[in-house]
């Protein structure tokens, strides 16, 4: 990342109470109470150069937010150039034909202009926050690193130290960076979500212009990018500038893309890692589903009542009961493909995992085999959708959720209907899925420990 990117893929769950669902005032539209349905204006359509544009028009405040993603990410990669979507990210910063590196920053700078970027194991993203009157600069801009980037050798020499940097502030001295790494790299065997988005150092530092060339022109193409325009902005004339600069860039053949399917463990893995850290870590972990599986929204509700807050079960047993764990966490990690369910613990210093591990594996269990009471149920949705509310506050969260829903389902409108998804979900489904997914003989133990 060219700089540190905050908003995750996943939502962190947050709580709240459903009658501040009904009372927050939104700024980007209403949500029915009968149907539980986010609304705002969005309109989708497509160059024939085959670029998806989405507009959602918001003149709450003179800015637009302006993202530009890419259906491109670390599962593109080879497993001998890991690591190479993300260096590239960094390179659509140092300039292209009509703008340098310098001028980019500069000009940007220079007209109030906000901008970042990211990647993720299955697409690329870039956006900025622009005063309204700069739209038209903004896309000159994007065109020209959408099709002429520079990629000179002095700048990937620079680069290179730049990433280097920031894979040992993520992952070597990163205790969490660890843990992940070491989970996603047991879970995954022959999937390239096996590899970290940011890659492996042997193959950062040996990243070539060439390489890099051939991975930027097959994939940065107007026929796998979504354009989203969220804000200040007049729809006719808008399409008219869209026009203008993206339609003359040419569209080319994508390539196959078959991603090999992770086969189930046949029996249960652990791995340790000692490394210099303070206190023991574990995360248990299971093959997940991919986004937008039915059963995914279960499977969320599962990981907030076992891990999501401080009134989770497993944060009221470590953290508050027991007082044993520093802190516990549980996530339903989905992407494109099949992701990961995952429980996380990390102890006070000095403490073993032994009874912490014994209390995560019966609260597990539990889920297998005892209804979650309506009231816990009904706690664990209020907060699940209030997140997604909460994430749709400002025009940029807004664009950003109309892009991943369009890239991973082809659909952007598919947000829209998470609420309901949410509130449809029983307590038998919960049981349905713990039981299907939380299998113990195919679970991945990954722990941290310091070193003797």
């Amino acid at each position: 990342m060219k700089k540190i990117f905050q908003k995750k893929i996943y939502k962190i769950i947050r709580s709240s109470m459903l009658a501040h669902l009904f009372l927050l005032p939104v700024l980007f539209g209403s949500i029915s109470q009968a149907g539980l349905k986010i609304h705002f204006p969005v309109e989708k359509y497509q160059l024939s150069n085959g670029l998806t544009v989405i507009l959602s028009e918001d003149h709450s405040v003179p800015m637009i937010s302006y993202h530009t993603w890419y259906r491109v990410g670390s599962r593109d990669e080879s497993p001998e150039m890991t690591g190479a979507a993300h260096m590239l990210e960094h390179m659509m910063f140092k300039g292209a034909k009509k703008y340098s590196g310098k001028d980019f920053d500069r000009i940007l700078q220079e007209n109030g202009i906000t901008n970042n970027a990211f990647t993720s194991f299955d697409y690329t993203g870039f956006y900025e926050n622009l005063p309204s009157s700069k739209l038209e600069l903004i896309m000159d801009m994007e065109v020209d690193r959408m099709r002429s980037l520079a990629l000179r050798p002095e700048d990937l020499k620079s680069e290179l130290q730049v990433v280097g940097e920031e894979r040992r502030w993520r992952v070597d001295n990163n205790p969490g960076g660890l843990l992940r790494e070491l989970m996603m790299g047991t879970l995954f065997k022959i999937h390239p979500y096996r590899w970290p988005t940011i890659g492996f150092m042997k193959h950062i530092q040996a990243y070539k212009v060439d390489k890099l060339r051939e991975f930027y022109d097959k994939y940065y193409l107007p026929n796998n990018a979504v354009l989203v325009i969220a804000g200040d902005f007049d729809p006719s004339s808008t399409k008219k500038l869209v026009e203008k600069y993206y339609s003359q860039l040419p569209s080319r053949p994508l390539p196959k893309r078959n991603y090999p399917v992770e086969p189930d463990l046949k029996a249960s893995v652990r791995k340790t890692l000692a490394w210099d850290v303070q206190s023991r870590s574990e995360v248990m972990a299971f093959k997940g589903v991919e986004s937008g599986h039915a059963d995914s929204f279960a499977l969320d509700l599962v990981a907030a009542v076992l891990g999501s807050g401080v009134s989770s079960r497993l944060s009221k047993k470590l953290v508050y009961e027991k007082q044993i764990a520093a802190n516990v966490n549980a996530g339903n990690m989905t992407n494109a493909n099949p992701g990961a369910f995952m429980v996380m613990f990390t102890m006070k210093p000095g403490l073993g995992l032994a009874e912490a591990e014994k209390i995560t594996r019966s609260e597990i269990e539990k889920m297998k085999t005892e209804l979650v009471s309506e009231k816990e149920l009904q706690k664990v949705k209020n907060q699940v959708m209030m997140d997604t509310v909460e994430g749709l506050n400002t025009i940029d969260e807004k664009a950003q959720s109309l892009a991943i829903n369009e890239i991973l389902f082809g659909n952007f409108d598919r947000l829209f209907k998470d609420l309901e998804k949410y509130n449809s979900v029983t307590a038998q489904d919960l049981l349905r899925v713990s039981q299907k997914y939380l299998v113990m003989e195919k679970m991945v133990t990954a722990i941290l420990e310091p070193k003797k």
